[in-house]
């Protein structure tokens, strides 16, 4: 991959943080921008936030499988042959997983979609996973692609790149969203 393709994933990835940040800061210009939509009339800021959501998740994938096959000389097949290190990637893969799952359980979507940025009454949650992270919808999505990364791109020198970008992305936005 070039200087300039690994710029463009960077660019691609940054989309979704950015866009979450722009709404966690300036809901109101959201909001406006939703009423403009031609779908505006039977969708809220939430459900708009939601087909956002599963937009950013088919760009990360595609982005994620892009790399895989740039880099995997056009194979999907995992990079590995390690029993230990395929078993450990599906383990913090699936940890990863439960953790979103969890989140969107206890939230639902007006919840985990930022209603309370745009005057939904969302309650604090304590139970688990919030009992014991700050931010587990980040911590599970974070475990997720490096558990993804594990599977597809280890031993190879690159497996750690895209994760450690996305640590970086969704460290500064949990940062970010005081």
């Amino acid at each position: 991959m070039t200087f300039w393709g690994v710029l463009l994933v960077a660019g691609l990835l940054s989309l979704e943080r950015l866009t979450y940040l722009w709404v966690w800061h300036r809901p109101r210009s959201f909001e406006a921008l939703c009423t403009g939509l031609p779908f505006s009339s039977w969708e809220a800021p939430v459900e708009v936030l939601q087909r956002l959501f599963w937009f950013f998740k088919a760009l990360q994938g595609t982005v994620f499988l892009v790399w895989c096959w740039q880099w995997g000389d056009g194979s999907l097949w995992p990079a590995g042959d390690s029993r230990k290190v395929l078993f450990a990637g599906f383990v913090v893969l699936a940890l990863g997983q439960l953790l979103n799952l969890a989140v969107f359980y206890r939230l639902g979507k007006v919840g985990v979609f930022y209603g309370n940025r745009f005057g939904h009454r969302v309650p604090w949650c304590e139970r688990f996973p919030f009992s014991v992270l700050r931010h587990p919808q980040y911590v599970g999505t974070v475990l997720s692609i490096w558990g993804f990364f594990l599977i597809m791109r280890f031993p190879k020198q690159d497996w750690f790149l895209l994760p450690a970008l996305e640590t970086i992305y969704y460290a500064t936005g949990s940062y970010l969203e005081r």
